[in-house]
């Protein structure tokens, strides 16, 4: 009877802390850029586990590691391939137009703004996640700016016009084509390439994004206008393996992110564009590496204003009919509010 009880007894040891130590397969967004090699990779494979006194660790490797897209990532993601995947919003906006909402254009100059912009359209990110891919959120960091890197001088906004620009996202090429640019679909590891042979004239990406992928050495002119947002990268995990938790462990896997990954690329991103713009210009200090000499180019108060006012009259009126009345009156709401505008929707 005693050896029984003991036997008893230390299965249900053994069981209680196989429950408790979960160890999730990871798949982050690109990894030769900054947020992968400073935030991604520290917190999965070491804040975590500290974090949650080796409760919980990750297995970590990135979307181009494993050779697929970015916007195959919360496919995946939804069928199980792996418990948690990162990749940029932007990238996903095929099978979910709403999604556009998170990353708006010249809507937010500062970190700060683009944070609150982000937190605004959290509850809507949310139900695109569950709804669409199967996922449950657990973060939202950022990218740098979107700037302009072009093959070529610029001196304005207005010679954009008529040269082949890559964007960023969908919303980004929509307005380089409202402001009579053409808008080029080339991946973000093919830029570099198409840049030298005069595929296209210039590219949108972030500012340290450009500076880690060697994009300076292909191209001589920054334009310091936000025309692509903030990229943000959503953070999320398979709905099944999150119901899966306990209640504590998903608030803690949550917080985890959120103080841990998300928090710590907020902090830094303003910091970062004073920096990547330094890096890639030699105007200021650069503390990553060594600087370039790219032409500096700030855009003019007319440049914002025709850049913003073709937003807003063409760009997310052209958004909301792909995504839908109802999500465009919930941007309105929510987004909209924070950043002073409102997308006409039609009735």
């Amino acid at each position: 009877m005693k050896n029984t009880m003991m036997t008893a007894m230390t299965v249900a040891l053994l069981a209680t802390t196989a429950h408790a130590e979960e160890q999730f397969s990871v798949v982050g967004s690109w990894s030769s850029l900054p947020l992968y090699k400073q935030f991604t990779t520290p917190f999965w494979t070491e804040d975590l586990p500290t974090m949650t006194e080796g409760e919980m660790t990750a297995q970590l490797t990135s979307f181009d590691q494993m050779g697929i897209a970015g916007a195959d990532v919360l496919r995946m993601l939804g069928d199980g391939v792996f418990d948690i995947g990162q990749t940029v919003a932007d990238y996903t906006v095929g099978d979910a137009p709403e999604l556009e909402g998170l990353d708006v254009p010249l809507v937010a100059a500062t970190a700060d703004e683009a944070r609150a912009m982000v937190d605004a359209a959290r509850p809507m990110v949310e139900d695109i996640m569950h709804d669409r891919f199967g996922a449950e959120l657990l973060g939202i960091a950022p990218y740098p700016p979107q700037v302009v890197f072009c093959k070529g001088e610029i001196t304005s906004l207005a010679d954009l016009e008529g040269k082949k620009v890559r964007g960023s996202g969908r919303m980004t090429t929509k307005l380089l084509e409202a402001l009579g640019a053409e808008g080029i679909n080339i991946a973000f590891s093919e830029v570099p390439g198409s840049l030298q042979r005069g595929v296209i004239d210039c590219a949108v990406t972030g500012a340290g994004s450009g500076y880690s992928a060697g994009w300076w050495e292909v191209s001589d002119h920054l334009l310091t206008l936000p025309l692509g947002g903030w990229d943000p990268v959503v953070i999320a995990m398979n709905k099944d393996r999150f119901d899966g938790l306990s209640a504590e462990a998903q608030e803690t896997l949550k917080s985890a992110v959120q103080e841990g990954l998300e928090g710590k690329a907020w902090a830094a991103a303003q910091g970062g564009l004073e920096n990547d713009i330094a890096c890639l210009t030699g105007e200021g200090e650069c503390t990553s590496g060594e600087a370039a000499t790219m032409t500096l180019v700030e855009p003019s108060e007319a440049d914002m204003q025709t850049a913003r006012e073709v937003l807003e009259s063409e760009v997310l009126p052209d958004w909301a009919e792909r995504a839908g009345g109802d999500w465009a009156t919930r941007w309105n709401d929510s987004v909209g509010k924070v950043v002073g505008v409102t997308v006409p929707v039609a009735n």
